[in-house]
């Protein structure tokens, strides 16, 4: 399927890794310009390269979205090299482990920073450019939001907020066309992932366990799995769709419960 996503330019928070670079590398396959946007150099330079030398365009920007003025600063990168924006995709973010009774005040803020306000920011200053383009939104949130976790409140409110921002701009920026839709991650397999594993007791087992509890195909969800439907959502095939929490996740959110195992 032709998604006529060909040269949009389309930022992607944390685009160097995981998630964020399965999303970059199909943007690119489909003929997309994709902003790269992340704290680190080298890693924004590694992929970028990579894409380059086979034939693709990319773009990078180094930025701690974390800190509010380089959430400006990022933008404004993007419009001085381009002059538009087509899409945004706001995925970077960190589970990290800031809890009710282990966290502080300012570990809480912190993590609303790493997480949670950058998603709005990035849009903030994207949305005169998404209004002439009439351009497209898409937050990556998680499973925390809805099936909490444990030890992690920062995370799982921050993911709260982002389906919330989802349906709330996507009331709000209806008289300009522009569609705003969110897909829920449950268990995918990234780097990030694979460094936490190891951090248990057990890291096959709990693995195994896991996965068990996938009911379609009992495996992870992979970054071009998300990467397809973020593709998707991006695109003028989904013209009709907006304001939706899209769980890629294997089932796991919601069939879980009801499988015999």
């Amino acid at each position: 399927m032709d998604l006529s996503l060909q040269n949009k330019i389309i930022l992607v928070t944390g685009g160097a890794k995981g998630i964020g670079e399965g999303i970059v590398r199909l943007l690119a396959a489909e003929g997309a310009i994709p902003v790269i946007i992340g704290r680190d150099a080298k890693d924004n330079q590694r992929l970028a390269d990579e894409l380059k030398a086979n034939g693709n365009k990319v773009f990078t920007v180094t930025a701690e979205l974390s800190v509010p003025e380089d959430c400006k600063m990022a933008v404004d990168a993007v419009l001085k090299e381009f002059g538009r924006i087509d899409g945004v995709v706001n995925n970077a973010g960190k589970n990290d482990g800031v809890g009710l009774e282990s966290g502080s005040y300012e570990d809480f803020v912190a993590s609303l920073h790493r997480n949670l306000i950058h998603y709005y920011l990035v849009v903030k200053y994207s949305l005169p450019s998404l209004i002439e383009s009439k351009g497209s939104i898409v937050n990556i949130t998680s499973k925390t939001a809805e099936t909490g976790q444990g030890n992690t409140s920062a995370y799982a409110a921050s993911n709260g907020g982002r389906n919330a921002l989802t349906r709330e701009w996507a009331v709000e920026l209806l008289k300009y066309g522009i569609r705003v839709n969110a897909i829920v991650v449950a268990e995918c397999w990234t780097p990030q992932y694979a460094s936490w594993i190891e951090t248990v007791p057990d890291p096959e087992a709990t693995l195994a366990r896991i996965t068990k509890r996938i009911p379609l195909g009992n495996r992870m969800t992979t970054t071009e799995e998300i990467a397809n439907t973020t593709a998707f959502l991006l695109s003028d095939r989904s013209s009709h769709t907006t304001g939706q929490l899209i769980h890629v996740d294997g089932g796991y959110v919601h069939l879980d419960k009801v499988i015999d195992y």
